[in-house]
Order: structure tokens, then sequence, then C-alpha cells
């Protein structure tokens, strides 16, 4: 008796767990965050937004990306797969194909067609993405049943989250268009509601270029940030300083008509705005039996750090502005979905670092580093040892691709050319570590920067000698200003890690770091399917019980 009794019990925890499964799965991911503007910024945030995920949800105050590089591409990837470029197989945004002995964009494919509008924005697929995501399991494992959507204003953050088997991602055109749109490899059409919504949504579209975008609160209440107008910041065209207000209705036909939304707070706000409308329009969380996923990506923030940098005026009224739009958004999940229906889970894809002229002008370190001098200076070497100028075949992401043809021709050992190369990498200025491809085949590094290099070295795709740049140094395209990421330190690497929703804990975690490739685990177990296919093992197990 005792025994049919505790089947029974096993049985029905089965069941009570089952039904904790969430209808919907809502991943956010915000282009360009640093885990301190949840602190920087915490009081501005009142009790709304961020502050709301935190307070009621699990917060990773340690969260981090374990791999160089620290891109757009590669962290969207990296979270919804749950591995690193050396499995995936995105290793940057662009990179040099040396197979087709030439520069690629990640997302590009010319066997598709744009779907929504008459440009070529829509000629994309995630074809070069060899892993599996969160999505791509959920699909399977429903037998393609429920939905799984991705939207961002950039094409490769709505594209490769959802992986190969969505059922559509919608990224913006801009331009004169201003339109959602899609590829053919989805859809051959779009649905009758978001044609509908793309021509209604002109209208918000215009009022938004209508007025210039001035603070949301009072300029001298912006405590958390510099002050305006800096020489290091940078300037949209047809705008003599980069200070508020900006004028956005002289600046639209200079700086690509809808497509300066993108560098401005309305971008999220358009973004999140359409969210709402698929949730609504898919009936997204609302199936009995098979659960759907959205993966939302904020472009805008990214556009904006890039020009301004993490401590300007600009950017905190970015993130003021998104932790409304955020909250209206929880409110909305909150009505149509059920408080208990959905996770969501919010992270980031990079982080950035300080402008290196506003460090400079503080006596900090920083500065700019040419990557054609170092060509140059490579080229150099390699004629005046060898007599050949095709040695090198390309830089680029702070690697050195050679040419093998011409190593041939020449009778070279590749291993002893790049062993020399390293000698002139390491004693360059500004250059902190290098190392050689087949070191890192054959050498497991377990400490920063060689162990990030490692989890970003593919071998399939990578180049022959990887490097690694001084902390604080940036490339010299942003001399004129503003800043940008990419590298394993800090402050490229840290990021929120937010879970929220029906049957996830309250707490913050605070312990050694945890890898973003944890999310993806994590979400797959609480939606009881396998995980992606290269995926980390390694669960956050906080989210399910409190961590004590």
């Amino acid at each position: 008796m005792k025994k049919i009794m505790s089947i029974v019990l096993l049985c029905s925890l089965f069941v009570a767990n089952a039904q904790k499964k969430p209808k919907l799965v809502v991943g956010i991911v915000v282009d360009q965050m640093r885990y301190d503007y949840l602190l920087r910024f915490k009081d501005k945030f009142g009790s709304k937004g961020f502050n709301k995920l935190i307070a009621d949800g699990t917060t990773y105050e340690n969260g981090h990306y374990n791999y160089i590089p620290t891109y757009t591409a590669v962290g969207h990837t990296s979270v919804y797969t749950g591995t690193t470029p050396k499995n995936h197989g995105i290793i940057s945004n662009n990179w040099y194909d040396k197979f087709e002995k030439k520069s690629i964009y990640v997302v590009d494919d010319h066997n598709y067609k744009t779907v929504g509008s008459t440009s070529k924005e829509g000629e994309k697929s995630p074809y070069r993405l060899i892993a599996s995501t969160i999505a791509d399991q959920l699909k399977v494992s429903q037998d393609f049943k429920g939905k799984s959507i991705g939207i961002a204003i950039k094409d490769r953050s709505a594209i490769l989250p959802v992986g190969h088997t969505a059922d559509v991602a919608y990224w913006f055109d801009g331009g004169k268009n201003g339109k959602w749109v899609t590829s053919s490899f989805y859809t051959d059409k779009l649905p009758n509601w978001v044609s509908l919504y793309n021509t209604e949504n002109k209208l918000k579209l215009d009022e938004y270029l209508a007025s210039p975008w001035v603070t949301k609160e009072k300029l001298e209440e912006y405590t958390e940030c510099t002050t305006d107008n800096h020489y290091f910041e940078g300037t949209f065209k047809e705008e003599d300083k980069p200070v508020f207000p900006h004028n956005l209705p002289h600046l639209k036909e200079k700086n690509g008509n809808y497509s300066l939304l993108k560098t401005t707070p309305f971008g999220n706000s358009i973004t999140l705005d359409f969210a709402k409308q698929i949730i609504k329009n898919e009936k997204l969380g609302k199936d009995k039996t098979y659960s759907d996923f959205l993966a939302v990506s904020l472009s805008s923030t990214d556009y904006i750090g890039h020009k301004y940098g993490p401590a300007s005026l600009e950017i905190q009224d970015t993130y003021l502005r998104l932790n409304d739009d955020l909250d209206d958004f929880i409110d909305f999940l909150n009505r149509k979905v059920g408080n208990d229906n959905y996770v969501l889970f919010l992270t980031a894809d990079h982080a950035v670092v300080q402008i290196p002229h506003y460090l400079i002008d503080h006596k900090a370190p920083g500065g700019y580093f040419s990557n054609k001098k170092l060509y140059q200076k490579l080229m150099d070497f390699t004629f005046k040892k060898y007599k050949s100028t095709k040695l090198i075949e390309n830089i680029s992401n702070n690697q050195v691709f050679l040419n093998r043809k011409e190593i041939s021709s020449l009778s070279l050992d590749i291993e002893t050319l790049e062993n020399e190369l390293i000698e002139v990498l390491i004693n360059y200025k500004d250059i902190h570590k290098a190392v050689s491809a087949h070191t890192l085949q054959r050498t497991e590094f377990t400490k920063a920067p060689l162990s990030l290099l490692q989890e970003g070295y593919n071998q399939k795709l990578s180049g022959d000698v990887l490097f690694t740049l001084e902390p604080t140094i940036i490339g010299e395209n942003y001399v004129k200003g503003g800043t940008t990421h990419g590298t394993g330190y800090n402050y490229d690497t840290h990021v929120p890690i937010l879970f929220y929703g029906g049957n996830i804990a309250k707490g913050k975690v605070v312990r050694k770091s945890v890898n973003i490739t944890q999310i993806a685990p994590t979400v797959s177990n609480l939606l009881r399917i396998q995980e992606p296919n290269m995926s980390s093992l390694d669960i956050l197990t906080e989210v399910f019980a409190k961590d004590e």
C-alpha cells in the first residue's frame, strides 16, 4: 500500500511540475548593456522596469561572457545556443572567410529575398549557424508545434536567437521604408496583420521624428553621468555639437530618414510596441498544449552607446526611457499572458568600454590602435625575412590569416612562421597577448585572456595568429568620437542576467562568475526540453530555488 501511495505521490508531483512549464518564454537581450547600469541608475528606475525584475525574480550579479570577441552576433548566438564561438561557428559580425577569400557579413544570404519591402534588407538567413538554439529545441520537442519568433532592429539580432526552425524573424528596414520586414527563408508573404501594422505604424514613426529628442527629466537631475557637450562624443550629420536637444526633424533627411530612429531611445520603444503586437496577434502563450518562444533584442542602446559612450547624458536618458518601456511591456505580459504563464529572462550581448579620450582626460590609461600600421609592420617583417608580400592574407578582428599557398610555394613551416609573427606582435605597442592557432589546438588554457581567446577560436573559421590589445585601447576609427567593445576585459564581459515570471525564485545571487552560456540549459530545463545540441550542461540552479 505504501508503495502504491509513493507512486501516486510521484505521479502527482510530476503532473504538478508539468503544469509549471511556461506557456511562453520571452528572451530579452539589451544590446551593449553593462551590469553597472543597474547600479548607477537604480534610484532613478524607482520600483518599475529593471528594479521590478530584480525585486520579483532572480538576479545574477556576476554574469560574464567567457570568450573573445564580445560582439553582437556572437553574443546573441552564445546566449541562445549555450555555447561559445569555438562550437557554434559565429565568430564575429563580419569576418574574413578564408575559403571564399573575402569578408562576409554573418547573416547575408542572397538565396533569399526581402519580404515586406522592395529593399535588399531581407536577403538574410541563419545558415552560418551550426548549433541549435533553445528555440530550435523547443520546436523539435513539440513536433514543430508552438510558435517561435525573433524581433530586433538589427537583422542578426532577430535571426540568430531563434535559429533555423523559427516561424519568422522580423527586423527594421529604415531609410524611406520604415517597415518591419523578414526574409523569404521564413515566408513568402507577411501576415496580413503585419502589413496593416506597418501601414498604421508610419504615423507613430513620424510622430517620433516630428519632435526633438529631449531629456525625459530635467538635465540637472541627471547626476549619474557626465556633463553635455564633449569633443569625444559622436554627432549626427548636420549637427554641430553632441548636445541636447537633438533636433530630429532637422536631422532626419541627412541621417537615413527612419533609420535615424535606431540611434534614439525610440528605437527600443518601437521594438517593444511591435513585440506586443506579435504576442497579441499570434496569440503567444495561449495554446493549451504547446509552449511559444519570443526573442526580443533591443538594439538602440548599442547605437547610442557607440556614439556617446557609457558616461553620457544620452545613455542615462536612454535607460530611463527603456525602464519605462520595459515596465509597460511587463504589465502587458501580465495582462495578456498571465503572471504565472510566462518566463522572461533579460541579459545583454556584451557591455562596453569608456571612451578612451574621456579616460585620458581624467589621467586614466586609454588609447587608439591602428590596424593599418600593424599590417604594415608585419608586411615589412615578412618581406625583409622572406622577400614576400603575400604571406599575410588578412588582418581583422585581431586575427592574422596566413596565405597557405604562398607558404607552400616558399616551402615554409607554418608553425615557425606563426611563432615569428607572435614575437613581432608581442613586442608591438599596445598589444597584450598573442597566440597561435596550433597552440590553441594543443593546450587547454584556464586563465584569461588566453582561455577566452580559446573559447572564441573556431578551428575551421578563425585565423592563424590571435592577439589581444591592452585594456582601454580601441580602434583608431573611434578617435574622432565614440567607443566600442569586443575584448575579454570586465568592462566588455560583465552583463546582467535576470530571470522573472512564473515559478522563478526571488533573490540576488552573489558568487563566483557565472557564464552567459548557462542561460540556455537553464531555460531548457524550465521548458522541460533537451538543451541545445552544443550547449553547456551547467544550469543556474538558483532560478528554481533560493540560494541559501
